[in-house]
């Protein structure tokens, strides 16, 4: 298989700033978003210490966006050491055979999975329940799981939006009840969105909200919408959307929501996630290397 090229500008390293290549002269923010334009320098600390993961949603196409958009994250891995990826759904779209593993993921992100990057899945309403089992994955033949960082307290929880079964919403109390510092869920419908194709999932909201409520979660990644979104915070949580990692639905956002801190649907994007003790940070980042959004979440208190 033929890879694209790569992408260009090399990315310019200082003791805790990056400079990525100039984003576009039209500011991609919609207008009802009242924001500054987004920022032009990846700005996360990258700390020694710290952990470094990457979200990333929607993606499973084979098409030459998504290799793009793999090539960025490899580049900003460059200086940027992320250690593991979270999918928040979608991740093979279409056909499922062993050859639609190999394009649709393997090439795409072989340079960050040769670097010893793992990826941590959940599934999406476009996925296969087998691919619990493929092993790059990580799941361990469970379409819910959990696992814990390798650096600061963080624990992980994939939960199967699909089917939240009695029995999985029963595992997930027990899980939320855990004394990590840091605990996110991730998943691939939101429970909160300004998409005008999906909108958000009222019914998993009311099952789901109520727990993280009542533990320390404080942020909340999901897919399915394919855009990228930051709500305001909702009840003490921020929601992020991550859904253009190879699918994109341009002008889907909703210039009446209330909800938006920051939308983008004009590219696709990932996001670069640094936590250090009660702190994260993030950077929403394009293909070609523009910083479509960036800030700083302090952890909620239990």
């Amino acid at each position: 298989m033929r890879r694209p090229a790569c992408l260009g500008a090399s990315v310019l390293a200082s003791a805790l700033l990056f400079t990525f290549p100039a984003a576009p002269a039209t500011a991609p923010w919609p207008e009802f978003t009242q924001a500054a334009a987004p920022a032009r320098e990846f700005s996360l600390p990258n700390r020694s210490s710290s952990l470094k993961f990457f979200v990333l949603g929607d993606f499973g196409t084979g098409s030459r966006q998504q290799y793009a958009l793999g090539e960025r994250m490899a580049t900003v891995h460059r200086v940027f050491p992320a250690t593991l990826v979270i999918t928040v759904g979608d991740n093979i779209y279409g056909g499922e055979r062993p050859q639609d593993f190999t394009k649709k993921f393997e090439e795409p992100y072989r340079e960050l999975l040769e670097r010893g990057v793992k990826f941590h899945a959940s599934l999406g309403n476009h996925d296969a329940r087998e691919q619990s089992h493929y092993a790059p994955f990580n799941m361990g033949g469970r379409t819910y799981h959990s696992f814990d960082a390798p650096r600061q307290d963080v624990k992980f929880i994939a939960i199967e939006s699909d089917y939240p079964t009695p029995k999985q919403i029963a595992w997930l109390k027990e899980e939320l009840a855990s004394r990590d510092d840091w605990i996110i869920p991730y998943f691939h419908h939101p429970l909160y969105s300004s998409g005008r194709r999906h909108g958000p999932h009222l019914d998993l909201r009311a099952t789901l909200e109520p727990l993280f409520l009542a533990s320390n979660v404080t942020v909340v990644f999901a897919g399915h919408e394919h855009f990228y979104e930051r709500t305001k915070p909702q009840r003490g949580i921020t929601h992020f959307i991550v859904g253009s990692g190879g699918q994109l639905r341009k002008g889907n956002l909703d210039p009446r929501s209330s909800v938006t801190a920051r939308g983008f649907d004009t590219d696709r994007a990932f996001l670069a996630v640094e936590i250090d003790g009660d702190e994260l940070f993030f950077n929403a980042i394009d293909t070609a290397g523009a910083v479509v959004d960036s800030g700083q979440i302090a952890r909620r208190k239990r």
